[in-house]
């Protein structure tokens, strides 16, 4: 077993963890806040290494972001798609074709200029373009940083989630959720705590964040304080209040902040019983750019109704561009059961316009 670092915490010796799923010793680095086992894949926190003191932010500091290229014009992108290639347990097909279809719809449909989206895949030559923890960290950094009014930022990322026991009271259902980067069996996981300060509250007035997530456990994997549910008396859309009783404050600095992910129960669908490894694409990214495909000014409510129904048609993928058309198969690889919506503020779902 090999230790993920998480960054904060205190420095100290090394310290033997056990998996919470399959019992494996797990080493657990200095400052290590959760690490993740190469025999099962589940996440597990370190004891005793909680967020970090009052005063100390919970991002490293970041080194200077990498020659990334390209410009900073008002409409920005970080797409990451991750296979964990050699990882026979949990390779993943669909990522990287989520990623290729993603960048075709920002940049042909809604004018997202090419230089502007910035690609993290396992299948990338560039190390600076590799979905390694820090790599993650700095596409973060980037997308958001000197963001002013008017920019449209979207973050995409498919491939593995994980859950890990809350230790600080700010999670209504007692669990954190989490992002897997390629190196996640050797660095750890960036945790929904990290994301949020990450790309969520540095967003000043005028500036929207679109993220899109498939991946297990993601639902409010950005941490926002609403989400979009289905009322059971009804059977209309309402925002559930999601802001944890410590009053600990998950919101943006006046700007916008949507996350349209899935609600999953963390089962994938195993590889080997999919054929046409380099034909497949995410079931949850699928319905998002078909909905939008077929219907590019909408509303965040017909956009959600949209996605369902296409999820529970499966089947064959229908997109349109080079990389669309070649993919002939749309997998569930994340097991995503229904398209979810969370945000930093509360607005009319049915009438609010969706623009990228």
């Amino acid at each position: 077993m090999m230790n993920m670092n998480y960054g904060g915490g205190s420095r100290g010796p090394a310290a033997m963890v056990r998996c919470r799923q399959c019992s494996s010793s797990i080493t657990a680095m200095p400052g290590a806040r959760a690490v993740q086992c190469m025999q099962c894949s589940y996440v597990t926190r370190v004891p005793g290494c909680g967020r970090p003191r009052a005063g100390m932010p919970l991002v490293p500091h970041m080194r200077p972001t990498p020659a990334f290229g390209g410009g900073r014009s008002k409409k920005r992108a970080v797409l990451i798609g991750i296979k964990y290639t050699g990882r026979r347990s949990s390779e993943l097909r669909g990522p990287i074709n989520d990623v290729k279809c993603m960048r075709y719809l920002l940049t042909e449909h809604f004018g997202f200029p090419n230089d502007c989206v910035l690609i993290l895949t396992d299948e990338e030559r560039n190390p600076c373009r590799l979905p390694t923890k820090d790599n993650i960290r700095m596409a973060m950094h980037w997308l958001v940083q000197g963001c002013s009014y008017g920019d449209s930022l979207v973050f995409q990322f498919s491939g593995m989630g994980a859950q890990v026991p809350d230790d600080d009271g700010d999670e209504l259902d007692g669990m954190d959720e989490a992002l897997c980067p390629m190196d996640s069996f050797h660095q750890g996981p960036i945790l929904d705590d990290e994301i949020n300060e990450a790309i969520v509250r540095p967003l000043v007035h005028g500036v929207t964040l679109h993220a899109i997530v498939d991946a297990c456990h993601s639902a409010t994997v950005l941490d926002l304080p609403y989400q979009c549910v289905v009322s059971k008396s009804t059977g209309c859309l309402r925002w559930r209040d999601e802001r944890p009783m410590t009053g600990a404050w998950k919101g943006t600095s006046g700007g916008k902040a949507v996350l349209i992910s899935g609600s999953s129960n963390g089962k994938r669908m195993p590889t080997n019983a999919l054929p046409q490894p380099y034909a497949t694409i995410g079931a949850m990214t699928h319905s998002f750019i078909r909905s939008l495909e077929c219907e590019p000014r909408t509303t965040y409510g017909r956009l959600l109704s949209s996605m369902r129904s296409i999820m529970r048609q499966g089947g064959n993928c229908n997109l349109q561009g080079p990389v669309g058309s070649s993919i002939h198969m749309v997998t569930n690889f994340s097991g995503v059961e229904e398209p979810q919506l969370s945000s930093a503020h509360k607005f009319n779902i049915d009438c609010e316009p969706f623009c990228l």
